[in-house]
C-alpha cells in the first residue's frame, strides 16, 4: 500500500501536525526524514526495514557508507540522516535533563523553594521516561493558603507534550503533612489528568529539612 492510499490521519506528517511527535513511532519519524519509499516499498515499510537491520541506536551511528544502498538508499538520503543524528548529538550534548524518579529527587530540585515564606506550587512536566521536560512555579500563595485550578496545571503540560506530571509546593510553617485543602486539591488534580491521559505521578511537599509523598503514603 502506499503512502498516499493511507487514511491521512494514518500517514506520518499529517499525524506529526496534529498530535506531535511524541504519538509518533521510530519508523514514523524516520519516513518523514526519508520522505519516499523505494521500488515496491511505502516509505513507512522503509524505515521499518532499515530499523530492524540497524535498530533505533545502531542507526544512530551508522555511517553514510553503511546506509548507502541499503535497502535500495541513495546517497542524498543517507546523507540526510547521518547529519540529522549528528545535528541531534550536538545540539543535545551540553543539555542535562533531571531524571525524577523518587520524592527525594524533587526534595532536591525544589532548594529554592523550600524554606521560602509563601507557598510556591511547582510543577514537574516529565516525558515517558521520567525525564524532566520543564518545571515551573505556577501559583505563589499566601503564608497560609495557595489555591491551584487544574487548568493552571494541564495546559502547559499539553503545550509541553507532558506525559505524566509530579506536583509539588513548599510547607512554610515546616511541616510537610498535607492538609485537608491539599489532599483535596490533590484528588482534584487527579482526576483531570485522568481525563487528558496525563498521570500525576505524585504530590511531593517539601519542608526545608523534610518532605510528603502522596505517592509513598498511597494516597494517590
Amino acid at each position: 500500500m502506499k503512502i498516499k492510499d493511507l487514511p491521512k490521519i494514518d500517514r506520518p506528517r499529517e499525524k506529526l501536525e496534529k498530535y506531535g511527535h511524541e504519538r509518533l513511532s521510530d519508523s514514523e519519524l524516520l519516513a518523514i526524514l526519508l520522505r519516499t519509499g523505494s521500488e515496491g516499498v511505502n516509505v513507512v515499510e522503509l524505515a521499518n526495514k532499515i530499523l530492524k537491520k540497524f535498530s533505533s541506536a545502531g542507526l544512530a551511528k551508522a555511517s553514510v557508507k553503511e546506509l548507502k544502498n541499503t535497502f535500495g538508499l541513495g546517497s542524498a538520503k543517507a546523507c540526510e540522516i547521518v547529519a540529522c543524528f549528528e545535528l541531534g548529538r550536538r545540539l543535545l550534548q551540553n543539555k542535562q535533563s533531571a531524571l525524577l524518579l523518587s520524592p527525594q529527587d524533587v526534595w532536591d530540585q525544589l532548594k529554592d523553594v523550600r524554606d521560602n515564606k509563601k507557598e510556591h506550587f511547582v510543577i514537574f512536566f516529565l516525558d515517558a521516561r521520567n525525564q524532566e521536560i520543564k518545571r515551573e512555579v505556577v501559583s505563589v500563595g499566601s503564608l497560609n493558603a495557595n489555591l491551584i485550578h487544574p487548568r493552571e496545571v494541564f495546559e502547559p503540560a499539553v503545550r509541553h507534550l507532558a506525559a505524566q506530571v509530579i506536583i509539588a509546593h513548599n510547607h512554610p510553617a515546616g511541616d510537610p503533612s498535607p492538609s485537608q485543602e491539599d489532599s483535596e486539591i490533590t484528588k482534584q488534580l487527579v482526576d483531570a489528568g485522568k481525563l487528558l491521559g496525563i498521570e500525576v505521578k505524585d504530590h511531593v511537599i517539601v519542608s526545608k529539612t523534610n518532605f510528603f509523598s502522596f505517592k509513598e503514603h498511597k494516597l494517590l
